[in-house]
């Protein structure tokens, strides 16, 4: 078996395969596209996922690929274990070959085993192999072809074994492609056993047997048939298993667990895909690397260090290597500067929610681990380097570069990790500090034991970022117990609200009035009038009511209405209630809201008495809605526009649709240049004026918006079985969007972006307007416009002749400024004889007291300078009265006489007259003050001062 560098194995394996007839297909992003269901990229087939629903056709029916993958969060997550286990990784890539339609299982065990055993490729050893099939479950029979296959490719029958759906039945999630698998594994050996010298056979140790490829026969299309229900909840999902159109084949091996394979490694973590990381890591958290420290003879600190041979120095070198790849917070750092690179890059930004909060535990967690070992600085973003060279650079052998992509981003995706580790810095700071609180106020119990109460170490966790193997191993050095039980508790119990809060836990809050009642059928996307609506509740001050009276502001449900509530960050509809007859107004509208999901609440104002069971005509104010629709449509617009210019990591991130505005949050780490803002506002606007047509798909399967319409969806954001696409332009923009819009781009009339600011840490936001709010702002610059051309030569180019004409008369004021300051120069030195005329003497010391108003303290201190100078031996004092009422005063003493008396003890003095204080050096100092009415018994306390200072 021949030694294989990660680089080698990765391009052999896609070569093997292109020389099978597959097509090479680049990795997708570590973000699934237009899959909701995923929080990352978790298996290679994910890319693939329309193609064997038969909802895509491309060009190829046979791919094989490198596919970036992420299991640290959701179902798949291996990030607790990271760095304790030879073979759990956060990120780590999975080689991968594909049929649709094409070859199904005698061609895929055949393929497989050639590239594993033939000497030409892989060349591993068959008595080291072992393979599994499935037993049969469910309806499934027993996987007998899969068993003949490997029996025709050699494989032994006694070195196949059978397992159930937990091992040998794939799935990509509740629902999707599925299908039995047949799994490859290697024998490491009785060095890699779980217990030291213990041989046990195939099936009976983990650790020794390790699975390296799976290759899946994907023949079913699982679905939901049918749900059961208890008390109003969904209790159990009934499931079946449709045929796909053509049988399809997925496997996945993992590149890192093969590569120990072929380079004869236990771990993955000493294979050279990791190794170079571990040393970057060693050596930036201060940690041996291998220079052998030079060490004096016993006893003797003047002589020369003993020399130390080759061999002395290489055997330190691999010891300090080995001791670095068996650390489990290095792992946890190599291990995690790529998980986070790698995600940066695909545009995940740390935050607090979704994939966001995944990125930044990860972060922090390596943060942490470098803490631990002695790293209290920024380091992690330099690690971010060390992946670029890694995976983005050519191999030494001219290899072309797995990812290219992380050499252009690797300067952004380091700028967003050490804002992170600063951030997590003064998160530390501040928990560090509440935790040493919490422990030295703890007090003992009646066996003398102190224990840490596991709700206020979660809340440590949970708002300051603390790991907890922080709060551990300060408990521990303290003495003190920290209570788990408590701790995961309460972590159980804020996972519960979260998940309450996330599916509509707002419903517990709102008034039982509302719990019972009928969903409210909306026809607001049609018409702006109802007729005949059914008054199915008042609810007046929380509470609901039979009937209310006029003047009362009150809540009402209908039966049916043409009013959209507040949801999907578009404002509600405001109008009027009218009498069944059309004759009278019954109330006006003043909005409406979802108090509980499918409920309209019409906020209103009663014109006349109303009562449950009453009937009434609903009337939305067309023009507030055709405002509302210019800016929601302008929204779309605008999110397909910022990811064309910014890139597609760009997601939205929350939005504001008013009649009068839009605002629109994203994820971006920078500011947006001017230049890239006039582009975006371009690029919309050129929709708008191609008066594209906007289209709308009620009740869409949830499946087919995502796949067949490509349709954007929000990762974390709740979708029912049925869904609305909003397709703009062809295509231009294609969202999932409950919200109500134009029928055409032309509609909006233009979109002027009005401001661009940041939110908080990778999220940005725009504000816009749009149709009649984009003609009152141009009509306001216009007139703003011809008041400025009245003062420039030409209005062919006002911004330029504005520009020169304010650097003009800028120009013009510094002049007179500096005019000014000339002549109250010249006016208080021509003063400056009659001054030293009045100079006193104090104990043999010459002291000048003098007020010179209206000079800045720039021009006072040169004016001490000055009569300090003409004095020759002594003390000045300057006092001026300056603008809003304040005091400065400047205090001067000569080089000889600083031993007796020092300038910032005397103007501290005297500024007290002034209510003002002050100080300096011994030389000269200043001081303030806020009483100008007292300037003059201030210099006349000044002779005073210096007598009761000097020595």
């Amino acid at each position: 078996m021949q030694f294989r560098t990660g680089n080698d194995i990765r391009e052999l394996f896609l070569h093997f395969f292109e020389t099978k007839g597959h097509r090479r297909v680049h990795s997708s992003s570590l973000v699934p596209a237009n899959d909701p269901t995923l929080l990352f990229t978790n298996a290679g087939m994910n890319q693939f996922k329309d193609l064997f629903l038969g909802a895509e056709k491309r060009a190829y029916s046979r791919a094989t690929t490198s596919q970036k993958c992420v299991r640290a969060g959701g179902k798949h997550n291996d990030l607790e274990n990271v760095g304790f286990t030879r073979r759990h990784h956060t990120f780590f890539e999975m080689l991968g070959n594909f049929s649709f339609g094409d070859y199904f299982k005698r061609e895929a065990i055949q393929f497989g085993w050639e590239l594993v055993t033939s000497p030409e490729w892989f060349g591993i050893p068959k008595d080291r192999l072992y393979v599994t099939i499935f037993e049969g479950a469910d309806g499934v029979p027993r996987d007998d072809e899969a068993e003949r296959y490997w029996i025709e490719t050699g494989v032994p029958k006694e070195r196949i074994f059978q397992y159930g759906l937990k091992d040998n039945f794939w799935q990509m999630g509740e629902t999707g492609p599925c299908g039995p698998c047949s799994e490859i594994f290697y024998d490491m050996g009785i060095e890699a056993a779980e217990t030291p010298g213990v041989d046990l056979p195939f099936g009976e140790d983990e650790a020794r047997y390790v699975e390296i490829w799976n290759l899946v026969f994907m023949q079913f299309d699982r679905k939901t048939s049918a749900y059961e229900y208890e008390d109003g909840k969904t209790t159990r999902s009934n499931y079946v298993l449709d045929p796909l159109p053509k049988p399809s084949i997925d496997t996945g091996m993992g590149l890192e667990r093969v590569a120990a394979v072929l380079q004869g490694k236990i771990s993955n973590f000493e294979t050279d895909l990791f190794t170079p990381l571990i040393d970057e890591a060693a050596k930036l958290t201060g940690q041996p690397t291998g220079a052998r420290p030079r060490v004096f003879p016993y006893g003797s600190n003047d002589t020369l260090p003993e020399p130390i041979t080759a061999e002395e120095d290489e055997k330190f070198k691999r010891e300090a290597l080995q001791k670095n790849l068996e650390n489990p917070s290095l792992r946890i750092i190599a291990d995690h500067s790529r998980a986070a690179t790698f995600l940066i890059s695909d545009g995940v930004i740390p935050s607090n929610e979704g994939r966001g909060y995944v990125l930044r535990k990860i972060i922090r967690r390596a943060i942490f681990h470098g803490r631990k070992l002695g790293q209290v600085q920024p380091f992690l973003f330099q690690m971010v380097f060390a992946v670029r060279d890694l995976f983005g650079a050519r191999g030494a052998d001219g290899t072309p570069p797995a990812y290219p992509e992380l050499v252009e981003s690797a300067d952004r995706v380091a700028r967003v990790v050490e804002a992170e580790e600063k951030q997590f810095a003064r998160v530390l700071l501040s928990g560090a500090t509440m935790l040493q609180a919490l422990i030295n106020r703890n007090e003992p119990d009646e066996n003398g034991a102190k224990m840490l109460g596991g709700a206020e170490a979660f809340h440590l966790y949970e708002t300051y970022g603390l790991p907890k193997d922080f709060i551990q191993d300060a408990c521990r050095d303290s003495g003190i117990v920290l209570d788990d039980e408590g701790f995961e508790r309460a972590r159980a119990e804020e996972q519960a609200r979260a998940r309450a809060s996330w599916k509509g836990g707002s419903q517990k809050t709102a008034s039982p009035a509302y719990r019972e009642l009928q969903k409210t059928d909306f026809l607001g996307y049609k018409q702006l009038n109802a007729n005949d609506a059914e008054v199915l509740a008042i609810v007046k001050d929380g509470v609901g009511a039979p009937s209310a009276s006029a003047g009362d502001q009150v809540e009402v449900v209908l039966d049916h209405t043409s009013f959209y509530a507040d949801s999907g960050g578009q404002i509600g509809d405001t109008g009027w209630f009218i009498s069944a007859d059309g004759n009278d107004t019954v109330a006006e509208i003043q909005g409406c809201v979802l108090p509980v999901q499918g409920v309209r609440a019409h906020k209103a104002l009663l014109k006349q008495p109303l009562a449950v069971g009453d009937h009434v005509n609903t009337v939305v104010d067309g023009a507030r809605r055709d405002s509302i629709k210019r800016n929601h449509t302008g929204t779309h617009l605008l999110h397909a526009a910022l990811r064309q210019v910014l890139g597609t990591h760009v997601k939205q991130a929350g939005s504001a649709v008013h009649p009068d505005r839009l605002r629109f949050d994203f994820s971006h780490f920078a500011q947006v240049a001017d230049e890239e803002l006039e582009e975006i506002e371009d690029i919309v606007n050129r929709e708008v004026l191609a008066n594209a047509r906007v289209e709308t798909f009620e009740d869409v399967p949830i499946d087919v918006a995502v796949n067949e319409f490509h349709a954007m969806a929000l990762f974390g954001e709740k979708y029912g079985d049925k869904v609305r696409v909003v397709k703009l332009a062809d295509g231009f923009s294609t969202e999932l969007c409950g919200g109500t819009h134009t029928a055409a781009t032309g509609e909006i009339g233009l979109l002027k972006l009005t401001s661009e600011s940041a939110v908080s840490s990778g999220v940005r936001r725009i504000e816009a307007i749009s149709g009649y709010g984009s003609l009152d702002t141009f009509r306001r610059d216009f007139e703003v416009a011809k008041l400025a051309g009245q003062f420039v030569p030409s209005v062919d180019n006002l911004t330029e002749g504005l520009r020169a004409k304010f650097a003009a008369q800028e120009d013009e004021l510094k002049r007179l400024r500096r005019e000014l300051e000339e002549a109250r120069m010249k006016s208080a030195a021509g003063a400056l004889d009659d001054a030293l005329s009045r100079a006193g003497e104090i104990k043999g010391v010459k002291v000048l007291a003098h007020r010179a108003d209206s000079l800045e303290r720039g021009q006072l201190r040169t004016l001490v300078d000055n009569l300090k100078q003409k004095l020759g031996e002594g003390v000045v004092v300057l006092a001026s009265a300056q603008p809003e009422g304040k005091v400065a005063i400047i205090a001067g003493v000569t080089p000889g006489l600083t031993k007796r008396i020092q300038a910032g003890k005397l103007v501290s003095e005297v500024a007290k007259h002034v209510g003002g204080s002050g100080g300096g050096k011994a030389e000269i100092a200043e001081a303030g003050g806020k009483d100008q009415s007292q300037i003059e018994a201030a210099l006349r306390s000044v002779p005073d001062a210096v007598a009761s200072l000097l020595r």
